[in-house]
């Protein structure tokens, strides 16, 4: 399996070597250094191109024309994917703040407080 690290290939063969049509896609491991998460990449080789995805993140889709080049396109993708979750679960917890649907997380670290059940770091 080949693993991707900071966008760059950390192990075995990337090599423009096509799939068989009747072989499973290959799996490549994508590390993410901000999220600190791994991603398994599906690839294969289609005709003239190369195409991926990433089953855990189905909007992260895309091809290219070299193995590398869609290496490189998926990493890309992961990243923006992986932004644009994390920008809509900030908004969505702002919203939920102002509507006041964290109130009662609140009014319970209150009471845990004066009853001394909180340690002061």
């Amino acid at each position: 399996m080949t693993r991707i690290e900071n966008e760059q290939v950390i192990a075995d063969d990337v090599s423009e070597r096509p799939v068989e049509h009747t072989q499973k896609p290959q799996s490549i491991e994508i590390v993410d250094p901000v999220f600190e998460e791994t991603y398994t990449a599906h690839v294969i080789k289609k005709f003239a191109e190369w195409r991926g995805w990433i089953p855990d993140v189905p909007e992260v889709e895309c091809e290219g024309k070299t193995k590398t080049e869609l290496l490189k396109n998926l990493t890309a993708r992961l990243r923006e994917a992986l932004e644009a979750r994390e920008a809509a679960r900030d908004k969505q917890l702002e919203e939920d703040i102002k509507a006041g649907k964290l109130d009662h997380l609140r009014e319970e670290a209150l009471e845990e407080i004066k009853a001394g059940r909180v340690i002061d770091l």
